[in-house]
């Protein structure tokens, strides 16, 4: 009977690729964590720093540094870095030297709410952030008696301002009046713009950018204290 030895070779190389690679995974297994890095996407706003998530970088009561990469719970560390409410996504992960790295991309806020009871950030997502005292935003100012049904009407309005590059330069505040209502204070003449419930913004914001054109190119906008948006098809002013 002939021995097939290239068959055998073939077997004894498999078994060897097979041991090196158990032995590998058995020795990356048992190395411990030796550094967490931290990186922030479009970190020019930094609303968190190091500190604030390396505490949550938490496992088993304790901070994952120093522990054995084989118990480390990737899964759970994103879902703990994700729970802090300035965190709109994170990536946690290995690497083969024994990194643990975060990175994280925050929140954008665009507008920030001043109400009687509390101030908070409104972000691009509808979604509230807290103030930060590590960096403050120059967003929108928000006034009035803000409650949690507004947010999302305040996040189409903030919205609009914002995609709007002429009304983005000159809207810089909005302000909550009674009846459910919205008031607009600019940057240019300080007229107030009495815009009315948020409805049809599309047709109100050409109308005032219209007025607001021919009043800026005869240079009279300084002569208004109040521009009305409220009635359809035309701007109702108020002259000093």
């Amino acid at each position: 009977m002939k021995i097939n030895w290239n068959y055998i070779k073939g077997l004894l190389l498999l078994a060897l690729v097979v041991f090196l690679y158990g032995f590998s995974i058995n020795k990356n297994s048992r190395k411990e964590v030796h550094e967490i890095v931290i990186e922030f996407e479009e970190g020019n706003n930094l609303f968190m720093n190091d500190q604030i998530v390396n505490k949550l970088l938490i496992q088993n009561g304790k901070t994952v540094k120093n522990q054995a990469k084989s118990v480390i719970d990737l899964h759970l560390l994103e879902a703990n870095v994700l729970s802090h409410p300035m965190v709109e996504d994170v990536a946690v992960f290995l690497t083969v030297d024994g990194l643990l790295k975060a990175k994280i991309k925050q929140r954008t806020p665009i507008a920030r709410v001043l109400s009687n009871t509390k101030s908070y950030y409104i972000d691009k997502q509808a979604k509230v952030m807290p103030l930060s005292g590590n960096h403050s935003a120059r967003v929108l100012l928000v006034f009035g008696d803000i409650k949690e049904v507004d947010i999302s009407k305040i996040h189409i309005l903030a919205t609009a301002i914002l995609e709007d590059e002429f009304l983005k330069k000159q809207i810089i505040s909005i302000q909550k009046v009674p009846n459910n209502e919205f008031v607009l204070n600019t940057r240019v003449g300080d007229q107030e713009i009495f815009l009315g419930k948020i409805e049809d913004l599309n047709h109100k914001f050409k109308n005032l950018q219209s007025f607001f054109k021919k009043t800026m190119t005869d240079k009279t906008i300084e002569n208004y204290t109040s521009i009305n948006l409220k009635y359809s098809n035309q701007v109702v002013c108020t002259k000093k």
